[in-house]
């Protein structure tokens, strides 16, 4: 697969009057044309400062940053990178803007200058990709927590998006609400081939990505699939993090003398090790 996201030694600083702090330093990154990358770290390290650069809410300090090709500080080259990259934020509140439904998910193409006929074409086609069908009339406001978040990611489908960025989308949401951003998320990465930047507190929301990249103190101490990334739980809890519940007990058992794996994820599959 192609890269779409590319990022090469990229340090951030923030500035508050005498007070500097080194958010990232030195990120090199790769993300490939249709991945599911999951990031995960303690609160502090980095990760949404890192997802603010993927779509140019925030410029490097020093680094590059290039999104399919396009480089995050040419200005001439915003618009385009958004489209490219859209992003999610944690408080569906914050993102949603119109009375109605439909007229939220219309937000965006119209401020892209998308003729008519084709907004209405993009509504119904991203009210279905999140299965909100039927939602059109609805007022947001009166929506779920769940319900608004699916809503959001509408309204960046119809911007036509290649790649999602998700920052901490189901912070706020109950156990029903974060399976149903979830299960959407998952639909559209792999029914659609969108690419998804996944970043979240949630260990077990990692378990299904392609990729897991664990932050620490603004840099990457970890990048690979959930098996091996999971399976380093010492490392893990070093940088202030728990692992799945499954990892966990596995962990536990292999302490106390029982063989099991280091690379078990599921309930199913502990089961299978411990009653063959």
């Amino acid at each position: 697969m192609a890269e779409i996201i590319s990022i090469a030694r990229l340090f951030h600083k923030y500035s508050t009057g005498e007070y500097q702090v080194e958010a990232l330093e030195g990120i090199d990154l790769e993300v490939r044309a249709g991945e599911f990358i999951v990031i995960i770290g303690p609160n502090g390290s980095g990760k949404s400062t890192l997802a603010k650069h993927l779509n140019a809410l925030l410029l490097p300090t020093s680094g590059q940053v290039l999104v399919k090709g396009m480089d995050t500080r040419d200005p001439a080259r915003l618009w385009e990178i958004r489209r490219t990259a859209g992003m999610v934020f944690q408080n569906p509140d914050n993102q949603l803007v119109a009375t109605t439904v439909e007229e939220d998910v219309a937000f965006g193409p119209e401020n892209l200058g998308v003729i008519p006929s084709e907004i209405v074409a993009r509504v119904v086609s991203s009210l279905s990709a999140v299965d909100m069908t039927g939602y059109q009339r609805h007022a947001p406001h009166l929506l779920s927590g769940g319900q608004k978040q699916r809503v959001a990611i509408a309204g960046i489908l119809a911007m036509q998006p290649e790649v999602i960025v998700l920052d901490e989308p189901t912070a706020m949401l109950d156990p029903a609400g974060r399976a149903e951003v979830l299960r959407t998320v998952r639909k559209l990465n792999q029914e659609k081939g969108i690419t998804v930047v996944h970043i979240t507190h949630y260990m077990d929301e990692a378990v299904h990505a392609d990729r897991v990249i664990v932050m620490s103190e603004g840099g990457i101490v970890l990048d690979g699939p959930p098996r091996s990334v999971f399976a380093q739980v010492e490392l893990l809890k070093r940088c202030g993090l728990d692992v799945p519940p499954v990892t966990e007990l596995a962990h536990q058992l292999r302490e106390s003398g029982v063989t099991v794996p280091q690379d078990v994820l599921t309930v199913e599959e502990l089961v299978m090790q411990l009653c063959p």
